[in-house]
């Protein structure tokens, strides 16, 4: 059964940016989003190579110094933003899982599952 869930306001995600979110506040962030322009992308926070591993190395940052890619801090992993595809690094091949999103005129909303 999937849930829908207010991760935020459209405005509180900057162009160019990361953001981490607990949206079943259990007190650590389990899904980050990307914005590129219009598009967001939304990941589990959870690395293929080390499941269970934090991505960022402090609050919302999951990108790297030019914001072209999501890192993995626990061991330099890269992700190509759209796709989640890793690049480069120990799970080279393997993706992020997709977290499906909602935006509502200006409120955005992740669509968990069951399993979530």
């Amino acid at each position: 059964m999937n849930r829908v869930v207010f991760l935020c306001r459209l405005e509180e995600l900057p162009d160019g940016q990361s953001r981490g979110f607990d949206p079943l506040k259990t007190g650590r962030d389990t899904v980050l989003v990307v914005r590129q322009g219009r598009d967001l992308h939304a990941w589990r926070d959870d690395c293929p190579h080390q499941p269970g591993a934090a991505m960022a190395w402090r609050k919302d940052a999951y990108l790297n110094r030019d914001g072209s890619r999501i890192v993995c801090h626990a061991h330099g992993a890269r992700f190509d933003i759209a796709t989640g595809v890793c690049t480069l690094g120990p799970c080279q091949g393997q993706a992020l899982t997709r977290v499906p999103l909602l935006i509502s005129t200006d409120h955005v909303y992740a669509v968990l599952s069951g399993a979530d």
